[in-house]
């Protein structure tokens, strides 16, 4: 069975007078090149989409986009931010994570009275907030904002892969598939690959220093 994200949590916040909810969400925790990318997503009062959902139970990537393009286009507002690969080795990657989020609430067009985000809380971050484990499937705000920067990310890779030639990032978008690695081994790392991470230090000769991703 699967769970469809509700306006649960927004609609509690509404009775208590929010207005402009942001949900908040963030892609590219897991891969060994590319940026940490993250949204954030006011979503309109009885605001519904057909399959809405948590970007990594959609496994079409051109339903992604069409579900991200009318996320986007029905919205009161929505933002992007990143984190590059020179913040993720320096940070770690979960903290690369945050920073993006916070990045991507504040570059919003309007200032919520409210964030709803996946999962975790975002420092340095004067804006009420609740943070909401599995909330990209439970969520309808967050859903929306994994799709919108999944499909962000998603076109940064490909443009990374006009860039680089030959490493294969338009198919695996930066994830330590085995094709990845096996052309990491080949061709050797690139600026973008994450230094912090093993099989990129292994590449390059060098001791795991990332051990956690947290």
């Amino acid at each position: 069975m699967i769970t469809r994200p509700t306006f649960r949590y927004e609609s509690r916040l509404r009775r208590r007078g929010a207005r402009l909810i942001a949900g908040v969400d963030e892609a590219g925790i897991g891969p060994l090149a590319g940026p940490v990318v993250a949204a954030a997503v006011i979503l309109p009062l009885g605001f519904r989409l057909r399959g809405l959902n948590d970007s990594k139970k959609i496994g079409d990537a051109k339903r992604r986009e069409y579900l991200a393009e009318r996320i986007k286009g029905g919205a009161v507002a929505w933002a992007v931010g990143q984190a590059d690969v020179r913040e993720i080795d320096l940070f770690n990657v979960y903290h690369a994570g945050l920073l993006a989020m916070r990045r991507a609430v504040e570059a919003l067009p309007v200032r919520p009275d409210h964030l709803l985000v996946d999962a975790r809380l975002i420092p340095a971050c004067d804006i009420p907030q609740r943070g909401i484990i599995r909330g990209d499937s439970l969520c309808s705000s967050i859903a929306a904002a994994s799709l919108v920067a999944k499909t962000a990310r998603d076109a940064l890779m490909h443009e990374l892969d006009r860039r680089y030639p030959g490493y294969g990032f338009a198919s695996h978008k930066g994830y330590p598939t085995q094709q990845h690695l096996h052309i990491l081994k080949e061709l050797g790392p690139l600026p973008i690959h994450r230094r912090t991470f093993a099989p990129v230090r292994e590449a390059l000769g060098l001791v795991p220093s990332q051990r956690s991703l947290f």
